[in-house]
């Protein structure tokens, strides 16, 4: 009995000291990603619903693949002449929104596609004080971007314009990465 244990662990030893190797030659690293070859830009979204919204349907690809530096030229005086005829809050010259900005402003702002982050501060989307400071998941980008589209100076005007009614995800978030609630 005591030379059948012996010879297991003999047996077992050897196995293992047989299929362990320091033998580092034959591994494999997996590659890095290929950046070769020629890249398009075919859509953008910095801020959602505002590409959807203002950028007429026959400028649209032109939109998508213009740089952000130089949308501001190009594309605000469209984005201005969507945002009077479709916000009764900016029927008159002087009418702002609740940041105070009045149309030809705020489509200037808008209409640089960008997703502005602060380094220094709260990063959200809009929590009463802090607007346009970056996004964070739980953000209700829409509403704000209905807020201050059709709100008015105080969000009070046109309030069934300024909200889409939608105030939670349909499942809530991860405390810890990725963040994002499993699908269904």
């Amino acid at each position: 009995m005591k030379t059948i244990k012996i010879l297991t662990a003999v047996i077992t030893v050897s196995l293992i000291v047989f299929n362990c190797s320091n033998n580092d030659d034959n591994l494999t690293i997996a590659p890095g990603p290929d950046f070769t070859g020629t890249y398009a830009q075919a859509d953008q979204m910095g801020r959602p619903a505002v590409n959807t919204v203002f950028v007429s349907s026959a400028s649209k690809d032109m939109f998508n693949v213009t740089i952000p530096s130089q949308q501001n030229a190009a594309f605000q005086s469209m984005f201005q002449t969507n945002l009077t005829s479709l916000s009764p809050a900016y029927a008159n010259p002087e009418d702002t929104n609740a940041l105070g900005l009045d149309a030809a402003t705020f489509t200037g702002l808008l209409a640089t596609d960008v997703l502005n982050v602060s380094l220094d501060g709260k990063t959200t989307f809009f929590d009463g004080t802090n607007v346009l400071t970056g996004r964070a998941l739980a953000d209700d980008v829409i509403t704000v971007e209905l807020l201050l589209i059709f709100g008015g100076e105080d969000f009070s005007e046109n309030p069934t314009l300024s909200n889409d009614n939608v105030d939670a995800n349909d499942k809530d978030f991860l405390t810890s990465f990725p963040y994002l609630a499993s699908p269904w």
